[in-house]
């Protein structure tokens, strides 16, 4: 199964999209809300029901000890989002200040993450919330760059209004660059489309020069329960945007599975390619073999 990673360049409902691609996925699923500035479950859609000893940061004082210490302490850390225990949530930082420690604790909990998808079967969504960037590059500190560079795929929260994209459009040449440079490939990067606004997806697409993976219908009632909790709206199991987050999580699958074909089918280098054309030249004509 995938891990994917939801990334905003500004306030576009990274948490909400997030939270909604875990409620809606047809296998197990797992949510790592690892925004730097903070996460927002814990007090919104939880309402205050998990307090500060549990979740994200306490991770880093356990990796420091070692895998087996962290893969305990992740464990212990999950808050299971449903009575069967199936959607699963590592609540997120209480403090912006604790970003700071996390710093070497990401690449191992990437880790642990892919344990989660490939050995364990979940759906893993990881809420990276805004991204940062520091002289074109991924700000150490206030992006979680290691998870990005080892996900599967990497979407970029947009909505199809024209603020939306501009700013979306000065960020992606840089996040293509880095996931060239230092992840799975700048073809892990596509689109997730907020349909909010007069761009419909083929022209967002076009306008980014990226691919729009999956869309989702705006609907502010849902989100605002998901991302502040409450009562939820009437409708709620039923709305239109659970059940087109259940689409988006399959074509998110989609576009991973294609990936991975893409890597196992690669084409030879120049130079091999040339001499499977001379192999094929100097074949005896009729097919036939030396005996």
């Amino acid at each position: 199964m995938p891990v994917t990673a939801l990334i905003s360049a500004k306030s576009s409902g990274v948490t909400a999209t997030a939270l909604a691609l875990a409620l809606a996925s047809k296998r197990s699923s797992l949510l790592a809300e690892c925004d730097p500035a903070g996460g927002t479950i814990r007090a919104g859609l939880l309402g205050g029901q998990v307090n500060a000893g549990f979740g994200l940061y306490h991770l880093a004082r356990a990796e420091r000890t070692g895998p087996e210490a962290l893969a305990n302490a992740f464990a212990s850390h999950l808050y299971h989002l449903d009575q069967a225990g199936h959607r699963k949530l590592l609540p997120g930082l209480t403090d912006p200040a604790q970003a700071a420690a996390l710093a070497r604790t990401w690449p191992a909990l990437a880790d642990v993450l892919h344990v989660m998808a490939q050995q364990a079967g979940h759906d893993v969504y990881i809420d990276a919330g805004r991204l940062a960037m520091e002289a074109g590059h991924l700000h150490p500190t206030f992006t979680p760059a290691p998870l990005l560079y080892r996900a599967d795929m990497v979407l970029l929260v947009v909505r199809g209004t024209e603020q939306s994209l501009s700013l979306a459009r000065h960020v992606i040449p840089s996040l293509r660059t880095a996931l060239h440079e230092h992840g799975s490939g700048a073809d892990s990067l596509g689109l997730l489309l907020i349909e909010e606004g007069a761009f419909r997806a083929h022209q967002v697409s076009a306008s980014l020069a990226t691919p729009v993976i999956a869309a989702l219908p705006y609907a502010p009632d849902v989100a605002h329960y998901l991302t502040a909790g409450g009562r939820p709206p009437r409708g709620y199991g039923r709305s239109p945007l659970l059940r087109h987050a259940r689409t988006a999580t399959e074509q998110i699958e989609a576009a991973a599975s294609r990936r991975q074909l893409q890597k196992q089918y690669a084409p030879a280098a120049p130079q091999l390619a040339g001499i499977l054309q001379r192999l094929n030249r100097q074949q005896p004509e009729g097919g036939g073999q030396h005996g």
